[in-house]
């Protein structure tokens, strides 16, 4: 492990950003939604996520009358990039606006790339959302903290990347969901899953069906904003077998949280550990082993042996 390890994992207290994070949220949501409406559904809506880059996050590829066209986040200079296959471009700068006016001149950029996008602009997974036209309450962007968290979550998808690639059964890609802005992995047992109870805020019953159609365990990091309220690792299980959150843990610094349903570990944990990817890898597998070994998934088929998965190394 380099020495300079931890500090390529930045310090990201919630609490000195949460008004941009709540901006930088409305923002995605409203390029989330543009991807939504360009691209057809793929199984638990893969269509609708970001990627990470080397220079921010990016919404790829999106059709549009024989053309396609990307959705850049950089945040490295701080702009946001609409480039199309047919050598057409625009920009906007990321600085402090409502979220009214980024709809506006986001909508603007694409109407004269000849892109014509028509969304719903309520905010999904948000109680008390402001449609994205009327919102001029939420207009901040700290560039420094945004930058932060962007470079956790380059990290994070490093490490989540490494633990995927022990899995091959079905598995998601490593994205990242606008809706609750968390960058998120999933593996499947195989087997269907129950219907899901509850409700989402301004989130259709049939899209939440969708998202959980099969048996699942999750893993995945936000920023603060989900519920934990301070940047954090986060696993769970769909449907959670019994016994799941009663699990002992060898990571000493993790912990099951029963108002969440969600095991936690902090994010501050792994920045400040002598060996931060040995920490969080090690509480992604046992929390993983918890999840299949209760479930009874047929372990020997979905994983791939260790030796196989360091032979090119």
């Amino acid at each position: 492990m380099n020495g300079n390890a931890n500090a390529q994992w930045p310090d990201l207290p919630f609490a000195a950003w949460h008004e941009s994070c709540d901006t930088l949220l409305l923002w995605m949501q409203i390029v989330g939604k543009v991807r939504i409406a360009c691209t057809p559904l793929i199984n638990h809506w893969w269509n609708s996520t970001l990627d990470v880059t080397s220079r921010g996050l990016i919404a790829p590829a999106m059709p549009y009358r024989g053309r396609s066209f990307d959705v850049v986040f950089d945040f490295t200079r701080h702009l946001l990039s609409i480039e199309a296959s047919d050598g057409r471009a625009e920009t906007l700068a990321l600085e402090p606006m409502s979220v009214a006016d980024f709809y506006a001149a986001f909508m603007r950029a694409l109407h004269r790339l000849d892109i014509d996008v028509h969304i719903w602009t309520t905010p999904s997974e948000i109680d008390g959302a402001i449609a994205f036209e009327q919102d001029r309450t939420h207009a901040q962007y700290d560039r420094v903290y945004v930058q932060r968290f962007w470079q956790a979550l380059v990290q994070a998808k490093r490490v989540f990347t490494e633990f995927r690639a022990r899995f091959i059964g079905k598995a998601s890609p490593v994205h990242f969901f606008w809706g609750g802005l968390d960058l998120a992995v999933t593996r499947f047992s195989g087997r269907t899953a129950p219907p899901l109870k509850g409700a989402t805020p301004n989130v259709a019953a049939w899209v939440m069906t969708e998202a959980y159609s099969h048996e699942v365990s999750s893993c995945g990091f936000w920023p603060g904003n989900g519920g934990y309220g301070r940047a954090a690792f986060y696993v769970y299980a769909y449907p959670e077998p019994a016994g799941y959150g009663d699990t002992r843990l060898k990571t000493g610094e993790a912990f099951y949280d029963k108002n969440l349903g969600q095991f936690i570990l902090p994010y501050d944990a792994v920045r400040q550990a002598s060996n931060p990817d040995a920490l969080l890898l090690g509480f992604l597998q046992e929390t993983y082993e918890a999840a299949a070994d209760l479930a009874k998934w047929d372990r020997q088929a979905l994983e791939r042996a260790p030796s196989r998965n360091q032979a090119s190394r």
